[in-house]
């Protein structure tokens, strides 16, 4: 599928390059052959009344829809985006379940939300001073 998907792109390079060509060639040529007005501010190569014909329009939007499909053949197989699926998968695959990071190939992507970073735990410290304070640290005097 890779060489198939290269193969498209390339074909639709190819068609773009020739319209950008042949877009240029025309804006090139003399549309009138009376003179610019000289208070004109753009130059008459880069005016926009100039239109192109059909066959340069139609060839840049066939080179664009081919280019199109061929970055859609090219693409990476799409992941899940379901709750279910994702842990559905999870499940299924033990290594991925070792995996804690979070966004390596595995673990759970929510495991920021569930730890809290940067919020003081204070069940855990609540459970430090009651270990301090039993184990006679200050006899429990304050």
């Amino acid at each position: 599928m890779a060489a198939l998907a290269t193969a498209v792109n390339l074909l639709g390079v190819l068609f773009l390059s020739h319209a950008i060509y042949s877009a240029y060639e025309h804006s090139l040529l003399p549309s009138s052959s009376y003179p610019a007005p000289p208070s004109a501010l753009l130059p008459q190569s880069l005016d926009p009344k100039i239109n192109l014909p059909i066959d340069i329009t139609l060839e840049t939007l066939f080179s664009v829809l081919v280019l199109c499909a061929g970055v859609v053949l090219s693409s990476a197989e799409l992941k899940p985006i379901q709750w279910n699926v994702w842990a559905g998968r999870l499940e299924r695959s033990a290594e991925a379940r070792e995996i804690t990071e979070v966004g390596v190939g595995g673990g759970n992507p929510y495991a920021g939300l569930d730890e809290r970073a940067g919020f003081l735990d204070v069940r855990a410290a609540r459970k430090g001073f009651r270990e301090w304070s039993g184990e006679g640290g200050n006899g429990g005097k304050i």
